[in-house]
């Protein structure tokens, strides 16, 4: 090692990225300024638990993302996507009309209207896939759809996730179990906002 900085001093001047700039790409996480009062996040940022909801601290900008949802144990749950005005200290979300969720009694809800029911709901262990391209919200369990297209948006959008009642989640932004659905992509960071920090 000491030989390396050795010539790379000779060569370059300098040691290695002595005046390099370094600028890390903000990770995909829970936001825990846009949080339930009663909510705790842990494995950060990742995990979910407490009561309340809590929403990604990126929100869904490019054309067709994707994320997940690990159930890690039962209660009272909910997954999906809200805009920040959403209320979330108060369960279930899906009241309002700021907030599309799957919840844990199997309905798909939006501004207090049930949506959908799903047959086959979610249970402890299982994977829920969100795919969101600005005209459909789609759920996925365990990797196969639902056919459940949510439908009418408004506002900019993130991911939201809520828990009650002994309820625990893992987010999973990357890394997928199940893969997204051809053209989707896990959340990017756009670059307009990497330039507002």
């Amino acid at each position: 090692m000491a030989l390396y900085l050795c010539c790379f001093r000779h060569l370059c001047g300098s040691t290695p990225h002595a005046n390099v700039p370094v600028r890390n790409t903000p990770t995909v996480i829970l936001d825990t300024g846009y949080m339930g009062h009663e909510v705790v996040i842990v494995k950060n940022g990742i995990r979910i638990c407490g009561t309340g909801g809590a929403l990604g601290n990126i929100p869904i900008l490019q054309n067709k993302a994707y994320f997940e949802v690990k159930l890690q144990q039962s209660g009272v749950w909910g997954v999906g996507i809200a805009t920040r005005n959403t209320n979330l200290s108060k369960v279930p979300l899906g009241e309002d009309a700021q907030s599309w969720v799957l919840c844990s009694d199997g309905c798909i809800r939006h501004n207090a209207e049930e949506k959908y029911k799903i047959p086959n709901v979610p249970q402890e262990g299982d994977i829920i896939g969100v795919s969101y391209d600005h005209v459909e919200l789609n759920f996925y369990i365990n990797g196969k759809p639902t056919n459940t297209p949510v439908t009418s948006f408004k506002g900019t959008v993130y991911p939201v996730l809520y828990v009650d009642d002994g309820a625990i989640m893992d987010v999973i932004f990357e890394n997928f179990s199940h893969g997204p659905p051809a053209g989707y992509d896990s959340i990017m960071v756009e670059k307009s906002l990497l330039e507002n920090d």
